[in-house]
């Protein structure tokens, strides 16, 4: 040890026994230290006051002094501290493998990994866990899987990921550690040893352990509840249902049974266990949880009458006084109305002592809850659950018993019932007689040679009496509760069983100021455990060394089997001579005990320690009946007289028995007979033939040597449980309180078996690191400084030839010039270490691992130090040095900067005077500017006033001479207007009355063919038989079902409707044949009067050419004659003649305007229809029946323009409107004329209404060429809107409806534009290889493409999709051409299918194009949302089986549209090219559909456009066609668009529930933020109840302390007073 290096100094007075110290100097038999800080300064903000500490020359020869170095007292070697790098890789998780193994460091490790929340640490086998008494995120499912899978790995042979973090130590390690090593070939059984004091975790370490274990042992199939996150599972989790629990379930079940009857409250702990406890769980060949069994040792069955302040009594009695309902209160006696207001808790004797305080973790009431759910889930009824209850009450009202004393006959004090039915309810609640209660209570019963002897007992007596036989009932029944539970979860058939895992949940070492019966067993127990520790230590060291062929005769077993003995043996063991003594009866006592010891042990005058040094005790402790016993933790002293002997004996009295056995229920007798059972000395009945009961010592050895013979038998794993400190709050450590764990636990008794052999262990690689600057005078070629590519095991045992070499050597620092460096100088300067000299055994080199004992590890780091401190001192030089240059350069620095400032502050006066000047004379010029700019401004504003009032004044001349010449052009030019419109008006009437005629005339010849009616008339026969046959077949198909009757009936109606039609037709044919007949008579008379009103004209023609009317000539040019001959045919001379002429044109005006009138109202009824059609839904009219089609395709286009056909209400005025008002002479030629008109407009109106009213052009699809309305779209969806009627809501769908056919229709313009998508192509082959299945390859991967619609020609048969290469940046900045096609089109027709996402291939395992990792990284974050994706499945090709194209969009939006449309067109492909979807499908249509949407044929014929104009079609059967197909079409667009809302919405709940998560976690962290906080507060409250309770205590202890004085004054007073009186 030389100066600087750090230690750990010890210090018996103070919190922290080991504090980290720095040696200042050394001397021959001493060292001077000073305490620093972990950081490296010193630990206050004053100068430290160093101290000594002695050198020991204990050594028992000189050998083990060279080997183990300088031994000095109190001091330790400190480790190095680890970096964090060092820590994250998990350095420290197992103390083994630190240089310096000792208490201190162990502490100071242990210390560290608490503080950083990792609570868990390994010691070589032993794991080692601190109570964090917080929640810690450490035994979730996820962690669970964790290390379930690793060892699984590693169980398996598979070896472990070398980039995978490796776990930490846990318990889930060890656990899974003894599981993997029980599924071995040799099929070993396992033990889990846990220890450790009250409050340290050993029950929460144990449940943990079962959960593990029960979780691997289960199939996944029939997990239970069991495998959730938390440690407490179970309970929560059980339904009132009848359903059988599975094994593991029942296993963990039984937890809250036992804790309820076996943990109580003590002062350290809130559910401390006041029982050690051994489970063993059975597994069958296979690793299945087979069952478990439980066996118990040594309750505290001393705590059922007495606990002390601020504990309680075991959980189950608080859980029934808090927890029972109105009726159980009733039931079991328990009146809170006589209580004096204190709650039940605090009323009753066996529960009140203590103060009955609640628990910090759960209520009384939730246990209650819990334990009563185990119990049911354990099989039990409601009616043996209620029998324990009741016992439980009536030990309860049996503490509340009390006495009152009254005089025998004898004159002698006993005891007598105070209350009799306090007496009676525990009677009734425990099923046993009232007197014989009683007599057990206040009478003792002795045997002597056959005869009874009944003593009365004194009320102090009685009170012992009583609560005996309420610990004796109690224990009876704890020894019941813990056999069901074995029967429950017992394994049935023991064959089943191959191999066993055993958890140890077991007391630890305990001292306390008054140690009694209870802890020399425990401590018994600790010492038994640690002996077969000791070996099992010393089994795995010896395993070590013959691993790494490393020499360990040397080293020593640490045994203490000389401590058992002194226990256990016979006849002179501490707990034989108890048992000796109990055999006495009356004549023995605690005191005859206690002088038998002495006397065996120390049988010397003034002798204080036994030979074996394991007893002692001084001549002051043998007076108080106190002795000591040296376990390996360290020496406990025992008293006495502290009922040794009635603990030992717990005997049952003949009172009992008798109360037990006689008269009491059929529970009760059987808790009786399992005490009896275990009580029972087997041995003793097998010899005498009358059994004897054991002592409690006996039968704590009987169990305790099973235990140790089954651990012996089985591979153990052990876990010390430590507690940080005693106020149960977490981030606090006492390092004494962890220091004296450490040493009972037994920890630093394997480092003492670690330090006996080589403790100092460090791989090849950190040797030649760490020591390879101890010599800095070898050269690189003798010993490299790196130890990269090359063996670090050769150049360890290099590096230590070469040590110990140069270690014989004397220091020399001399160069071979006589010149010394300046390092050599430094090291020259200081004080020389001892030398490297030591022998070469003391350092072993194994094969993975270097072994050094002390002396020969403390001689390298002290040469290690040396070199250190000289380095250090030769950095400092060089760093002083550049402290002064750095200094001198500032100051030069300074003093030039300085001088710049000052030559500056010269400059800038002077600047500022020349500044000044300059602003003086610009001030002058400025204002000798403005007197001159203000003379200017004056004048110029006069000369631009006159020059404005000037031009004013011709301007307004001007104006007024234009205005007067264009009012005079204006009245010419309308002049010339006028005449004109005069002249046009007359032409146009002339002109229409010539159109009128035509009409007339057409009207005549088509009322005369009456061969179309006929032949329309044949067809609608033919269509009738046809409908016939129709129905005929399918009420042959359909016959015996009832559903299509209704349907024959009405097609049979139909067609009595449509003969009734023909007959009809038939009877207007007749009739039309004679108004034919009669309108040829009209038209013979009506030729003569035309001929004789043509001569009329003719002769007024020939009048007018004589006498010619002279005209003006216009301004335009018209001349007069031309205007005469185009208003007039002939003109008259008289004034009659004229006259006429102008009735004739009023006459043809009427009639012109009535036919614009009716052409009027005709074109707006059928816009109306049309309109009122449209609202209710799109006609597909390309759809029709063969007779619609047959007869509607004949049709022209001239024939269906009926847009001046008037209304037929109207055809009445129309007749009386188109009467010719001419002379008398004409009249019956113009009433035949009118008549002819009349019926011809009718015939016309029949024929054509049927067509033009129903049949309107109607587009559907993408097949019309208007354009549709631009209209606001609709935002919600019509079936989900709110409407307060049906036709609000066909309204709002029908609006929907539209806004998604214009939708679709602009897809078709939108993807000729192109769409920019990023594609992959996935070709799958058929073929299948001997190497795997079908092979997967990507043409295309994460391509930029331009998708767009390529029209090869008019049929979408002949339409592909293209895909473009869009370019990267550099294309478009050097203007390259951008729609490259990159890939080969798809035509539309070898489209399979098109479905949303990523169908047949993970979208986030899709390749990437590029070789950048980061572009890479950012191509799968983006593939990782899956609704921009969309799949295309095509036909195959002989190179592939089958194809699929993966288009990923920029948005969802676009997915979705692309989608729809894309199915449209497809549907469109479909539709058009032969697959019909409707009823109605026309031949014609199809051949008209089959072109392209939104392109124009060329030869496109209408084909509602008929050339026969005598076809009749019914308006009915129209109705009910158009009808359907109206509906089919609204139905499947309402499909459509409700399957595109559907998508939307599932997208949209993804990610509200995406949102919901983040938020449920936000609330999940402040709520473990909150309870935190809760905690701590509890915790600092329960510090201050303590600190109340103790001070209550205290002042308890004054006042006994009074009481007890004033007893003695009285005393003395009596004395006193008696002495006076003698």
């Amino acid at each position: 040890m030389e100066a600087g290096t750090r230690v750990w100094s010890y210090e018996s007075n103070g919190e922290d026994p080991w504090i980290l110290s720095e040696i200042i100097s050394r001397s021959s038999n001493s060292i001077t230290l000073k305490h620093i800080n972990s950081e490296g300064s010193s630990d206050t903000t004053e100068s430290p006051k160093p101290f000594t500490r002695q050198l020991l020359t204990s050594s028992s020869n000189a050998e083990d002094s060279a080997s183990e170095g300088a031994k000095y007292e109190g001091v330790e070697l400190a480790n190095a501290q680890l970096s964090s790098a060092d820590i994250a890789d998990g350095m420290d998780n197992d103390m083994i493998s630190l240089p310096h193994l000792h208490e201190p460091a162990i502490l100071h490790a242990v210390s560290e990994r608490y503080f950083r929340g990792e609570i868990y640490t390994w010691t070589g086998p032993v794991l080692i866990a601190v109570n964090p008494f917080q929640r810690l995120p450490l035994y979730t499912r996820e962690i669970l899987e964790n290390y379930r899978q690793e060892g699984f790995i590693r169980s398996q042979n598979l070896g472990v990921d070398s980039n995978a973090k490796p776990l930490g130590p846990h318990v889930y390690s060890i656990a899974d550690r003894s599981y993997r090593q029980m599924m071995a070939d040799e099929r070993k059984s396992q033990s889990i040893l846990i220890s450790g004091e009250s409050g340290a975790g050993k029950t929460e370490t144990t449940k943990i352990v079962m959960l593990y274990l029960t979780t691997l042992g289960t199939p996944e199939d029939s997990a239970g509840g069991g495998g959730g996150p938390n440690v407490e599972v179970g309970v929560e989790e059980i339904h009132d249902s009848n359903e059988k629990l599975s094994i593991m379930e029942r296993v963990l079940q039984s937890n809250p049974i036992l804790e309820a009857f076996g943990n109580a409250k003590t002062l350290r702990n809130d559910n401390s266990s006041r029982f050690g406890k051994f489970i063993e769980l059975g597994f069958n060949r296979a690793g299945i949880l087979q069952g478990a069994r439980v066996q118990t040792y040594l309750l505290e069955k001393v705590r059922i009458g007495f606990h002390a302040s601020g504990e309680r009594n075991y959980h189950i009695f608080y859980q029934l006084l808090r927890g029972a309902t109105e009726e159980q209160h009733h039931k079991y006696c328990f009146h809170d109305g006589l209580t004096g207001g204190l709650e039940l808790a605090n009323y009753f004797h066996l529960t009140g002592q203590g103060g009955a305080p609640t628990l910090r973790e759960f209520t009384d009431e939730e246990g209650l809850k819990y334990t009563l759910k185990s119990m049911r889930s354990m099989g039990w009824d409601e009616g043996k659950i209620d029998m324990v209850l009741s016992i439980v009450a009536g030990i309860l009202h049996l503490g509340q018993v009390k006495f009152e004393s009254k005089m025998s006959d004898g004159g002698q004090e006993i005891a007598q019932i105070a209350d009799d039915k306090t007496v009676a309810d525990a009677a009734k609640l425990l099923g046993v007689d009232v007197d014989k209660l009683t007599t057990a209570l206040t009478v003792r019963i002795m045997v002597t040679r056959g005869d009874e002897i009944r003593i009365d007992l004194a009320p102090d007596k009685a009170q012992d009496a009583r609560d005996a036989l309420a610990k004796t009932v109690y224990g009876a029944l704890f020894l019941w509760v813990v056999k069901e539970v074995n029967t429950c979860i017992m394994w049935e058939n023991d064959k089943d069983i191959r191999s066993s895992a055993g958890v140890l949940d077991i007391f630890g070492f305990e001292s306390f100021a008054v140690n009694s019966f209870e802890q020399l067993c425990i401590n018994f127990t600790n010492e038994a455990l640690q002996q077969q520790f000791n070996k099992f230590i010393f089994k795995l060291e010896q395993e070590e060394y013959e691993r790494e062929n490393i020499s360990w005769a040397f080293i020593s077993f640490p045994d203490n089997q000389d401590c058992l003995d002194t226990i256990q043996s016979r006849p002179k063991g501490i707990l034989t001579m108890l048992d000796d003594e109990c055999k006495l009866g009356q004549r023995g006592s605690d005191r005859n005990w206690a002088k038998r010891l002495n006397e065996t042990y120390l049988p010397e005058k003034n002798q204080e320690v036994s030979e074996n040094t394991r007893y002692s005790a001084t001549k002051m402790q043998q007076a108080k009946g106190i002795f000591c016993v040296r376990h390996f933790a360290g020496n406990v002293a025992y008293t006495a007289e502290t009922s040794f002997l009635e603990k030992n004996r717990d005997e049952i009295p003949l009172t009992a028995q008798t109360l037990f056995e006689e008269d009491s229920s059929d529970l009760i007798k059987e808790i009786y007979n399992v005490q009896v059972a275990a009580s029972e000395d087997t041995s003793a009945s097998a010899k005498s033939g009358a059994a004897k009961s054991k002592t409690v010592s006996q039968q704590f050895k009987a169990q305790l040597t099973s235990l140790i013979e089954m651990i012996e038998t089985t591979d153990p794993h052990y876990i010390r449980c430590l507690k940080p400190n005693d106020a149960a709050k977490p981030k606090l450590m006492t390092r004494k309180r962890l220091t004296e764990q450490l040493r009972y636990g037994g920890v630093l008794e394997a480092v003492r078996v670690a330090r006996m052999g080589y403790p100092v262990r460090m791989d090849h690689s950190g040797f030649f690191k760490r020591y390879r600057m101890l010599l800095p005078s070898i050269s690189e070629d003798r010993l490299p400084w790196s130890a990269e590519d090359q063996d670090p095991q050769q150049l360890s045992e290099k590096l230590l030839d070469i040590v110990l070499e140069e270690g014989a050597k004397p220091s020399n620092y001399v160069n071979e010039d006589g010149s010394i460096s300046r390092a050599n100088q430094i090291r020259k300067a200081q004080r020389q270490p001892d030398a490297m000299v030591f022998p070469k055994e003391d350092v072993q080199l194994g094969k993975t691992k270097i072994f050094m004992r002390k002396g020969p590890h403390d001689k390298l780091e002290s040469h290690r130090v040396f070199h250190q401190n000289a380095s250090v001192t030769l950095i400092q030089s060089w760093m002083r040095m550049m402290q002064q240059n750095r200094r001198y350069l500032i100051m030069e620095d300074a003093a030039l900067t300085i001088e710049r400032w000052y030559r500056g502050c010269l400059g800038r006066a002077r600047w500022w005077r020349l500044r000044e000047a300059q602003a003086g004379q610009l001030l002058t010029n400025n204002f000798r500017m403005q007197i001159n700019r203000r003379k200017y401004n004056k004048a110029r504003s006069g000369t631009v006033l006159l020059q404005a009032l000037y031009r004013g004044r011709n301007a307004r001349k001007i104006i007024a001479a234009t205005k007067i010449q264009s009012y005079y052009r204006m009245h010419v030019h309308s002049k010339a207007f006028r005449k004109l419109k005069s002249a046009i008006i007359s032409l146009q009437c002339r002109v229409r009355r010539g159109i009128a005629k035509k009409v007339f005339d057409q009207v005549k010849r088509e009322a005369k063919d009456m061969g179309k009616v006929k032949e329309h008339n044949e067809k609608l026969k033919a269509e009738m038989a046809s409908l016939k046959a129709m129905l005929q077949a399918q009420a042959a198909n359909d016959a015996g079902k009832e559903k299509y009757e209704k349907a024959i009936k009405e097609k049979q109606a139909e067609i009595d409707r449509l003969e009734a039609r023909i007959a009809q037709l038939e009877a207007a044919l007749a009739k039309e044949k004679e108004n034919v007949l009669k309108l040829e008579n009209d038209l013979a008379s009506q030729k003569e009067g035309n001929r004789k009103l043509t001569s009329d004209l003719q002769y007024q023609k020939e009048k007018a050419a004589q006498t010619p009317m002279r005209r003006k000539q216009s301004s335009d040019g018209v001349k007069a004659e031309q205007l005469a001959e185009a208003m007039v045919i002939g003109a008259t001379v008289s004034s009659e003649d004229l006259a006429q002429h102008h009735a004739e044109v009023a006459r043809l005006e009427e009639e012109l305007e009535e036919e614009r009138k009716m052409s009027r109202a005709m074109r707006i009824q059928i816009k109306n229809l049309r309109s009122s059609m449209a609202d209710k839904g799109v006609v597909d009219v390309t759809a029709s029946t063969d007779y619609i089609s047959d007869a509607v395709s004949e049709m022209s286009g001239s024939e269906m323009d009926t847009s001046d056909v008037p209304d037929p209400s109207d055809v009445e005025q129309v007749r009386s409107n188109l009467m010719f008002k001419t002379p008398e002479k004409d009249a019956i030629a113009k009433d035949a004329i009118s008549t002819a008109i009349g019926q011809a407009q009718e015939d016309l109106r029949d024929l054509k209404s049927t067509v033009s009213d129903y049949f309107p052009m109607i587009k559907r699809g993408f097949l019309g060429d208007e354009p549709a309305e631009e209209e606001a779209e609709v935002v919600a969806v019509g079936w989900k809107h709110d409407v307060a009627s049906r036709r609000d809501r066909e309204q709002i769908l029908r609006d929907e409806v539209r806004v998604f056919e214009r939708k679709s229709k602009k897809f078709y313009s939108l993807l000729e534009e192109g769409i920019d998508v990023t594609l992959w192509q996935l070709n799958q082959s058929a073929e299948v290889s001997l190497d795997g299945p079908a092979t997967e390859e990507f043409v295309v991967k994460s391509s930029s493409m331009s998708l767009k619609l390529h029209r090869r020609g008019e049929l979408l048969v002949q339409t592909v999709l293209t895909f473009n290469s869009t370019g990267g940046y550099l294309s478009k900045a050097l203007g390259r051409r951008r729609d490259k096609a990159a890939h080969e089109p798809l035509p539309l027709n070898d489209i399979l299918e098109v479905k949303a996402g990523c169908e047949g291939y993970d979208h986030a395992q899709l390749p990437s194009s590029s070789s950048k990792k980061g572009k890479s990284s950012k191509m799968k974050s983006e593939n990782m949302q899956s609704g921009l994706f969309l799949t295309i499945k095509a036909t195959p090709t002989p190179m592939a089986s089958s194809r699929s194209y993966f288009l990923r969009f920029k948005s969802r939006s676009a997915r979705n549209d692309m989608l729809m449309g894309l199915r449209g067109i497809l549907a469109d492909l479909q539709v058009h090219e032969g697959i019909s979807i409707s009823l109605i499908q026309s031949p014609a249509a199809v051949q008209h559909a089959r072109r392209m949407p939104g392109s124009t044929h060329k030869n496109a014929q209408n084909p509602f456009l008929n050339q026969r104009p005598d076809v009749r079609v019914p308006l009915a059967d129209v109705h009910d066609l158009i009808n359907k197909e109206r509906e089919s079409y609204d139905r499947l667009l309402l499909t459509m668009l409700q399957g595109n809302a559907d998508l939307k919405e599932k997208e949209d709940e993804l990610l509200s529930f995406r949102d919901q998560l983040h938020r449920c976690m936000l609330e999940s962290a402040e709520k473990d933020r909150t309870q935190a906080n809760d905690s701590k507060l509890i915790m600092q409250l329960s510090k201050k109840l303590e600190t109340l309770l103790m001070e209550n205590e205290d002042l308890r202890d004054n006042n006994d302390r009074l009481n007890q004085r004033l007893v003695q004054v009285e005393c003395e007073k009596l004395e006193i007073m008696n002495g006076g009186r003698s």
